[in-house]
C-alpha cells in the first residue's frame, strides 16, 4: 500500500504532530491525499520551545490546521520516576489527551510518525500506541527513515535535513528522577551549544555534570572553545564531559 492508497482509503484522520522528519511528511501527505485532517501537537516540558516553532512553521508552510494540546507530563509519577518504561507511561498520558482532543473534533483514527526504519520491538512507547490502536502509515506502507528524508527534500519540507531529536526526557539516566529544573538545564544547555552552530547533539545528565555528545565533525570545534563552553554551562552544571566517542548522525 501507498501513502496516496492509504488516505484515500482513510480520508479524515488526527495525526500526531511534533514539527519532526517523520510527522512533517506524514502531516504532507495527509493534506495532499486526504481530506478532513487536522494535527496535534502535545505541548510539555519534554520538548524544547524550538519544536513548538518548528510545528507552527510547518503547518503554516502546508496551511494545515493545528491545534496545541498543553499537557502536564510531569503529574504522573511513574513518568518523573524515570523507571525503565517511562516512555510507556509518557506516550499513554501524551496519547490520552490527543485521543480526547480529537473525539471531541469527532475523529476516531489517530495516526502518528513511526517508520518502518523504527524498532518497534521491545520499545515501550510502541506498546503503548498499540493498545491505544494508534496507527502508522510510514511504518505500514514500509517507508524507512532515508526515503522520508528524500520525498520531503523532493517536496519542499525544511524538515527533510532536521537531525532526530528524542524529547529531553532521554538525557537523564533512568532511575533518576525527573525534575522541571533538569529539563529547562538540558533546554538551555542545548540552545547554547546549537548557537555556536553544533548539530546533532546530547548534552546527557550525569548527577550535576553534563556529558557531552557530539557529531565527529563538532569535536574540533568544542575542543577549540573548551574553556568558553566550559565557563558557560558551569553556570549550571559542576563539571563538564565530553565523550569522546562520536554519535552517529540520523
Amino acid at each position: 500500500m501507498t501513502l496516496r492508497e492509504f488516505f484515500e482509503e482513510h480520508p479524515k484522520a488526527a495525526i500526531a504532530f511534533s514539527g519532526g522528519v517523520d510527522s512533517a511528511y506524514l502531516l504532507y501527505a495527509a493534506l495532499k491525499w486526504g481530506k478532513d485532517i487536522v494535527a496535534y501537537y502535545v505541548n510539555s516540558a519534554f520538548q524544547p520551545e524550538f519544536e513548538l516553532e518548528d510545528a507552527k512553521k510547518l503547518a503554516e508552510q502546508l496551511h494545515g490546521q493545528m491545534r496545541i494540546l498543553p499537557v502536564d507530563v510531569l503529574c504522573e509519577g511513574a513518568v518523573t520516576a524515570n523507571g525503565p518504561d517511562r516512555c510507556y507511561h509518557c506516550k499513554k498520558q501524551i496519547f490520552s489527551r490527543i485521543l480526547e482532543a480529537a473525539r471531541e473534533d469527532g475523529f476516531s483514527l489517530i495516526l502518528d510518525g513511526t517508520n518502518a526504519s523504527d524498532d518497534a520491538n521491545d520499545r515501550p512507547g510502541m506498546r503503548a500506541l498499540r493498545e491505544m490502536e494508534v496507527r502508522s502509515p510510514l511504518r505500514e506502507c514500509g517507508l524507512t527513515k532515508p526515503e522520508i528524508r528524500r520525498l520531503s527534500r523532493e517536496a519542499g519540507l525544511f524538515t527533510w535535513e532536521k537531525p532526530a531529536y528524542a524529547c529531553l526526557a532521554t538525557r537523564i539516566p533512568t532511575g533518576e528522577p525527573i525534575t522541571a529544573e533538569k529539563l529547562r538545564r538540558t533546554e538551555w544547555a542545548e540552545s547554547y551549544l546549537a548557537g555556536l552552530g553544533l548539530r546533532d547533539f546530547r548534552v546527557r545528565s550525569l548527577g550535576d555534570s553534563a556529558k557531552l555528545q557530539l557529531r565527529q565533525a563538532d569535536i574540533e570545534t568544542v575542543l577549540s572553545n573548551r574553556k568558553e563552553i566550559a565557563e558557560k554551562l558551569k553556570q549550571h552544571y559542576s563539571s563538564v564531559l565530553l565523550d569522546l566517542e562520536a554519535r552517529d548522525e540520523q
